[in-house]
């Protein structure tokens, strides 16, 4: 009598549940045909904005988020600071075509476990879902524990120009929503005066929310900061017209 071998093959509840969020359906398609390739991971839901992607998460709680930065209504920093302020046990991995050492920063500070180009070779990707699906973190290839993160964090800024500055301890710091909205409004050239109105606060409100823009960008004034958000993809071009 032949004896049953144990399968090999994980279950749905055995896997590393996936929510990819991108905007574009290709990129979406490319993803998810290069991660169901692995065995031990499920693609559980995408999301083509951000707020779908908090939506989404709070209903089916994957175990990690792909995430891009350049998404509409809420961007992928946003929704990444939403996500993991949430849901302590959800992993972001943030997946942006504007990359630069800042907007890492920017990304870890929103509280991603790790960060990518979207140029990633897909085998690295798969090692990271795996090894932030375990609460570990990825940064520049090296595999940290959470207090090597605040370390690793801790000694980037030590060593930015501003550092010992006034204002140095507000960067990186992720905006607000209100923040955000103001920043908006900025990109497509509203006054002070403009911006109070349409959000319906004072003149000097929106005076404070520029300073604390411009600090935690580490810009000198609205024009710069403007740049800094369109050259990451934080506000899309579309939404600054």
């Amino acid at each position: 009598m032949k004896t049953k071998t144990p399968s090999k093959k994980k279950n749905s509840a055995q896997k590393i549940r996936v929510m990819i969020v991108d905007d574009h359906p290709l990129f979406r398609a490319g993803l998810r045909r290069a991660l169901e390739m692995e065995p031990d991971l499920l693609i559980e839901s995408e999301a083509t904005n951000g707020q779908e992607a908090v939506e989404k998460a709070s209903a089916s709680k994957p175990n990690v988020v792909l995430m891009d930065v350049n998404l509409p209504i809420l961007n992928g920093l946003q929704a990444t600071r939403e996500l993991t302020t949430r849901h302590k046990d959800i992993a972001v991995i943030v997946l942006t075509a504007y990359h630069d050492d800042e907007q890492m920063l920017h990304a870890l500070r929103a509280g991603a476990a790790a960060y990518f180009p979207k140029d990633v070779d897909p085998q690295e990707l798969v090692r990271a879902v795996r090894e932030t699906s375990r609460g570990k973190y990825v940064v520049n290839d090296a595999v940290l524990a959470k207090p090597q993160v605040a370390a690793w964090l801790l000694n980037q800024f030590e060593q930015m120009p501003l550092a010992g500055t006034e204002g140095a301890e507000f960067a990186y710091q992720p905006l607000s929503s209100r923040e955000m909205e103001i920043l908006t409004c900025i990109t497509r050239g509203k006054s002070n005066k403009e911006i109070a109105q349409q959000l319906g606060i004072s003149r000097q409100t929106v005076k404070n929310h520029m300073t604390s823009i411009l600090r935690k960008l580490a810009v000198n004034d609205r024009t710069q900061a403007a740049v800094y958000a369109l050259r990451r993809g934080w506000i899309r071009l579309q939404d600054a017209r």
